[in-house]
């Protein structure tokens, strides 16, 4: 209990460098996907890639109801039921990273066909926004996770997690919508075929200088973590 108390106080005296910490493991796991460099998932038939798309698309509609539940309870003053209702969304979003980084590194992406000149063209729009706000949200929505598990509700209000909690869930919500609406024109109203990961590579390689930033944040502070 005193340990655990200990790594407690020592994550609420330094959020922003767990932050950093975290966020950094996330990209890695994401990028090393993509790339490639990890070989561990297990492999996945065109079927399972599949039935991974829908889990995926059930996963980000019950994480976005649980965020607009959220703002809800936010906006009437009841602070436990936000705070339960955010737990949620980004226990449902961890459990949509694994299934998604499975169905990457298992599997393969699928690309959309069928589309008319200008859905075509909206379809990727959408779904470059989606994946942008996907990746620069991270870090806001863990800052905003880490004060909220460290901090009273009295404290919270000496912090700035009001602002970062307000970016963090409307990214989160803005990412979540854009992401069920393309998944619905790929899976239910057009066609989808096997694909190289090349768009989400490109989108992962121009946050590239951010993340040597936070790498750098992260080698200077996780000394001082605990």
């Amino acid at each position: 209990m005193a340990v655990a108390t200990e790594i407690r106080n020592s994550v609420k005296a330094r959020p922003l460098a767990v932050t950093v910490l975290l966020s950094v493991i996330g990209y890695v796991f994401v990028v090393g996907t993509f790339a490639g460099v990890f070989d561990f998932y297990p492999t996945l038939s065109a079927e399972q890639v599949r039935l991974s798309a829908h889990l995926i698309a059930v996963i980000n509609t019950l994480a976005l109801a649980a965020l607009l539940v959220g703002v809800h309870f936010v906006k009437k003053g009841e602070y436990r039921k936000h705070q339960t209702a955010m737990l949620t969304a980004f226990t449902l979003i961890l459990l949509f990273l694994v299934v998604y980084l499975t169905k990457v590194g298992g599997g393969f992406e699928r690309e959309i066909v069928g589309a008319p000149t200008g859905i075509y063209e909206a379809y990727l729009a959408m779904l470059a926004i989606h994946i942008l706000l996907s990746i620069v949200s991270v870090p806001v929505v863990i800052y905003a996770v880490v004060l909220g598990l460290t901090h009273s509700f009295a404290e919270l209000k000496d912090t700035r997690k009001a602002l970062v909690g307000r970016i963090a869930g409307g990214a989160w919500i803005l990412s979540l919508a854009l992401g069920i609406i393309t998944y619905l024109m790929l899976n239910h109203i057009y066609g989808a075929q096997p694909r190289e990961p090349r768009g989400e590579l490109l989108l992962l390689a121009t946050g590239t200088v951010g993340l040597r930033h936070l790498l750098s944040q992260a080698r200077a502070r996780v000394a001082d973590l605990f």
